[in-house]
């Protein structure tokens, strides 16, 4: 059985193709941009779910904090 260039070329291609993908959801640094980039789009576009976001982390973390130094450990 003997492949024609072409063929050969087209699957180097198909392979190179795979590859691609392949790094390119096992690069942790480029997928952390990907996700920065849309997140700082969806904060300029509409600020607001982030900024009640942020105030209820804050007082979650600030009422657990309050609540293991307040508590009582008997």
């Amino acid at each position: 059985m003997s492949s024609t260039p072409a063929s050969v070329e087209a699957t180097r291609a198909e392979l190179q193709d795979t590859l691609d993908a392949i790094e390119d959801r096992l690069n942790v640094p480029k997928r952390v941009g990907r996700l920065a980039t849309k997140a700082r789009r969806a904060y300029d576009s509409n600020p607001v779910p982030w900024i009640i976001g942020a105030t209820a982390a804050v007082i979650v973390v600030g009422g657990l904090v309050a609540w293991a130094l307040l508590s009582d450990d008997d």
